[in-house]
């Protein structure tokens, strides 16, 4: 069993470690090119996603809204993170 410490510290090191992939990528090989804004970006959408969760699960108190907050959260950065992707929305601020 986890203990509160170790889950708040799992959280904030998973946008560490999903940052990985796109570096090793960037260092391996050339059809991943991603700038330094490019991780910035990620990095403040995962630790800004990362910081809303750990708020959620200490405001509140029903598990059941807990998972349905989160996941609406969780949603909301997979949308974002393939609209600058992609644009699938065709926003401005759209990758494509």
């Amino acid at each position: 069993m986890m203990t509160h410490k170790q889950k708040t510290f799992t959280i904030y090191a998973l946008p560490l470690v999903v940052l990985t992939i796109p570096l090793l990528g960037n260092i391996v090989s050339n059809e991943v090119n991603w700038s330094s804004s490019d991780f910035l970006i990620a990095g403040i959408l995962l630790f800004t996603t990362a910081f809303f969760i750990n708020l959620v699960r200490g405001t509140v108190k029903k598990q059941s809204w807990k998972i349905m907050i989160c996941i609406f959260i969780l949603l909301v950065l997979v949308l974002t993170w393939i609209e600058l992707a992609v644009g699938i929305f065709g926003s401005p601020f759209a990758g494509s």
